[in-house]
């Protein structure tokens, strides 16, 4: 949960705040802007693929307060940097320390430390990302309009940078990943610890590529445009950021139902339909004209966030074992770090390009309609391979 919640610093909904202030002091576009911020997201896509599997070979204490010092040092830079072409460096040094790599430790380590209650572990310490984006934003917010912006990531890089010793006191008694990996009680499909490049070989993977997509491209997109998506509702941008905190405590909830659902039920029963309420949420979006018909997609966007933070993260120990978790995990973390990189900038160059964000809503559905589809497909048919196939 201390992971999930610094990777915040890495996250869009923190890094979004401080967007007016940054374009401003480097004098960048709009476009411009979102360009830097995708060419960083997609370097830390290409770096995750490598530096996953990381986690397959060390233990979460060795590996974590070595990416909180690489996050410390990038929020020091951000505080200082003074020219604009350092900017594509600091956001991917930003989203690969915050987005990925402290987010697949804390998950990587919850999926393989926990068998019998792993939909539970995976709750708790996916909490932390709720618990960062429902206070850090509204906090910074605040903060800045006392405070130079440069300040505040000082205060972000000290925060960072303080986790290390509380980190190193709870995993003073970490389990060893190698020994529990081999346990055969975290076998996948056909009783085997499967290779990535097994993995990759393997229908279910490509079965999975849209649902992975989706969310992060999507979700990540309605966020980055919510100043846009306010003018288009004609509501102030005050009353959207005030559905946020609505919007938190319904992931929390989403969480540890899927959690419970996930223990009692197992992944293949609950995965394919945890992006069914997007879909909903989408077509609610777009048509929506006011505040009430807003907040009902929140809430149906909060359930499959919620859900989307847990379930895919058990299907990958469930489905193709334990062993190489990590370098597996990795192919799909970098999945989805390079579709929050894409769906800001294909719905901003749609705006450009004159195709209303409303419209994308329903055209966003429809994928979410697609991706659903899929993962029924793939995960039916891949279930009768695992261990314990009813």
């Amino acid at each position: 949960m201390l992971l999930t919640f610094l990777s915040s610093f890495g996250q869009t909904y923190f890094i979004s705040v401080f967007a007016g202030e940054i374009r401003a002091a480097f004098d960048l576009s709009h476009g411009q802007w979102g360009g830097i911020y995708s060419l960083g997201t997609t370097a830390s896509a290409v770096a995750m693929v490598w530096a996953g599997g990381l986690t397959d070979l060390f233990r979460v204490r060795v590996l974590a307060p070595v990416v909180l010092v690489a996050m410390m040092l990038a929020c020091l830079a951000m505080a200082l940097n003074p020219v604009w072409w350092m900017l594509p460096v600091i956001v991917f040094a930003l989203r690969f320390t915050g987005q990925g790599m402290m987010s697949h430790l804390a998950v990587v380590a919850m999926a393989r430390w926990f068998i019998a209650s792993r939909g539970k572990a995976l709750s708790v310490a996916t909490l932390g990302n709720a618990l960062g984006e429902s206070i850090l934003p509204l906090a910074f917010v605040s903060l800045l309009i006392v405070h130079d912006w440069r300040s505040l990531w000082i205060v972000a890089a000290a925060m960072a940078i303080l986790g290390i010793p509380f980190l190193l006191l709870l995993l003073r008694r970490e389990r060893t990943p190698q020994s529990w990996a081999q346990s055969s009680q975290s076998l996948g499909m056909e009783g085997r610890h499967w290779t990535r490049g097994e993995a990759l070989r393997h229908f279910l993977f490509w079965f999975m590529i849209p649902a992975l997509l989706g969310p992060s491209a999507f979700n990540t997109a309605f966020f980055f445009h919510q100043v846009h998506i306010a003018e288009v509702k004609n509501i102030a941008h005050v009353e959207l950021v005030a559905m946020f905190p609505i919007y938190t405590a319904v992931v929390i909830g989403a969480m540890v139902l899927s959690g419970l659902a996930l223990d009692r039920l197992g992944t293949a029963r609950v995965l394919p339909f945890i992006q069914i309420p997007t879909i909903g949420a989408f077509l609610v979006f777009s048509v929506s004209e006011g505040p009430l018909m807003l907040l009902a997609g929140f809430v149906l966007l909060a359930m499959t966030t919620g859900a989307n933070s847990i379930v895919p993260n058990a299907f990958w120990a469930e489905f193709y074992g334990s062993a190489n978790m990590g370098r597996i995990k990795a192919m799909a973390a970098a999945i989805m770090v390079f579709g929050t990189a894409i769906g800001p900038g294909i719905t901003g160059l749609a705006i450009d390009l004159g195709l209303g964000i409303e419209t994308q809503f329903v055209v966003i559905a429809g994928y979410f309609g697609f991706a659903t589809v899929m993962m029924m497909m793939g995960v039916g048919r891949a279930r009768a391979s695992l261990p314990l196939a009813s």
